[in-house]
C-alpha cells in the first residue's frame, strides 16, 4: 500500500473516531437530561457522564447551546431511523392511513428512546424562548421537514380519494403534528397513558382518512 492510501485510511479512521466521540458526548447529555432533568445539563455534568474531560467536551462543542443542538439533531436522526423501521415493517402496498399512523406514533413517548427525544425537544423549545443563543439555533428545522413530508403524503391521499375532501393537506399536516406533540406532552406529565394517546390519535385519523384501510 502506498503512502497516499495509508494517509486516506488514517484520515478516515480519525474522522470516524471524531464522529463516535461527538455521538458519545451527545448521548451522555441525553442521559443526564432524562435522569435529572434539563436543568441539570451543564458542560461539566455531561463530561462526567461521558467519562471524559471538560476540555474534550469543549473541544467538540464550544458552547452549551452547540452541544444541545447537536444532541437534538442526533435524537432526530435516531427518531427517523426508528420511523423507517416502523415503515419497513408495514404490509405492502402501504396505504396513507398506515403510513401517517406509523409516522405520528413515533412522535409519542411510548418507550425510553422516544421519551428522551420528546423530553429533550420540549425542554429545548422552552429554553429557547428566553435564551438568545439557543434561539439562534435552527431547532425547528426538523419539525418543519416532518410537516412538509406529512403534507405531501396527505396531498397524495386526497388525489387518491383517501383523504376527506373537506381537509386541506397542509393545514391538516400542521393539525396532526400539533395534536401529536400535545398528546406527547400529556403522556410525559402523566395526564394520560401512551395507549390512551394513541387511541385519540387513531380516532382523529379515522375521521380524516375514512376511505383508507388502517
Amino acid at each position: 500500500m502506498d503512502g497516499s492510501a495509508t494517509f486516506i485510511t488514517d484520515t478516515s479512521r480519525t474522522t470516524m473516531n471524531c464522529a463516535a466521540r461527538r455521538a458519545h458526548i451527545t448521548d451522555s447529555l441525553v442521559r443526564v437530561a432524562a435522569r435529572e432533568g434539563p436543568h441539570a445539563v451543564t458542560m461539566r455534568a455531561v463530561a462526567t457522564e461521558a467519562g471524559t474531560s471538560l476540555n474534550l467536551v469543549q473541544y467538540y462543542f464550544a458552547t452549551k447551546a452547540q452541544l444541545m443542538h447537536a444532541a437534538l439533531a442526533r435524537l432526530e436522526e435516531q427518531s427517523r431511523a426508528r420511523w423507517a423501521a416502523r415503515s419497513a415493517a408495514l404490509s405492502r402496498p402501504v396505504g396513507a392511513r398506515a403510513f401517517v399512523e406509523a409516522l405520528l406514533a413515533e412522535a409519542l413517548p411510548t418507550d425510553e428512546p422516544s421519551r428522551a427525544f420528546h423530553l429533550a425537544w420540549t425542554s429545548y423549545a422552552v429554553l429557547a424562548m428566553t435564551d438568545t443563543e439557543l434561539a439562534a439555533q435552527p431547532f425547528v428545522d426538523g419539525p418543519d421537514r416532518l410537516e412538509k413530508e406529512l403534507a405531501g403524503v396527505l396531498a397524495h391521499a386526497r388525489r387518491a380519494g383517501e383523504l376527506s375532501g373537506a381537509c386541506d393537506p397542509a393545514g391538516e399536516a400542521a393539525h396532526l403534528l400539533t395534536l401529536a406533540h400535545g398528546l406527547g406532552t400529556s403522556v410525559l406529565v402523566g395526564q394520560r397513558t401512551a395507549d390512551a394517546a394513541l387511541r385519540i390519535l387513531r380516532d382523529h385519523l379515522d375521521r380524516i382518512l375514512p376511505c383508507a384501510t388502517p
